[in-house]
């Protein structure tokens, strides 16, 4: 049973260790496409990354990694529960950071379509333009609400009249990516309770065994 519990320890602690990379790297990779002018490909990703709590997301992650690294000692001292309590508690932070964060993204879905309203109102011409060629659309309402940019896809009042505006594919776009970012999250959020439940049994068997080992120690047996 012992080695069981130190390898489903050992098993999600990595994988915990993996939560925390791919938040840090996503994040970072993130930023410094912010840095970069939109394309066409990427103007509505990069409207949506403008908002989105990049600073925080690498916080979290630094915290599972600063947490990861405190596990180590465990293993280098297979009888103490001191350090396994401490990454437990720090691994019940970093998990309600996560979840903080799933949360703050899943709130801004019951108002995407006014908060890209907002959003599109802040761009410029050409950012508008983008967003219309990208999603062959034209204005953001419709045609007229606002007025239309004229370009490739928008050519004349006609051709704009008989579009819809972007508001709709713009705001299923906008829908899909919150939700495969706080999906994620909420799937961090699971692995880490599961991580917790791991340590939590650690901690009861290393207790279990250090009772044992008095008892033995008591009755002149010696360690077990």
């Amino acid at each position: 049973m012992g080695n069981s519990v130190v390898a489903s320890y050992v098993a999600t602690d990595i994988i915990f260790l993996g939560t925390g990379i791919m938040l840090v790297s996503a994040a970072v990779v993130w930023q410094k496409e912010l840095m970069n002018e939109p394309t066409l490909e990427s103007v509505a990703r990069f409207l949506l990354l403008k908002k989105a709590p990049l600073s925080a997301v690498i916080a979290n992650g630094v915290m599972v990694l600063v947490a990861f690294f405190l596990s180590l000692p465990t293993f280098a001292l297979p009888t103490s529960r001191t350090w396994l309590k401490a990454h437990g508690w720090l691994v019940m932070v970093c998990a309600l950071f996560t979840l903080v964060l799933g949360l703050m993204e899943w709130i801004s879905t019951l108002t995407t379509r006014a908060n890209l309203e907002t959003i599109w109102g802040q761009q410029t011409s050409k950012i508008q333009s983008m967003l219309q060629q990208k999603f062959s659309c034209c204005g953001y309402l419709n045609s007229t609400s606002p007025l239309y940019v004229v370009d490739s896809v928008c050519t004349s009042d006609i051709v704009a009249a008989s579009k819809e505006g972007c508001v709709g594919p713009f705001a299923n776009y906008a829908e899909r990516w919150i939700n495969l970012l706080f999906t994620a999250l909420f799937g961090i959020v699971a692995m880490d309770a599961v991580l917790i439940l791991c340590a939590a049994m650690l901690i009861r068997y290393r207790k279990e065994q250090l009772r044992y080992r008095l008892i033995d120690q008591k009755w002149g047996v010696g360690n077990i």
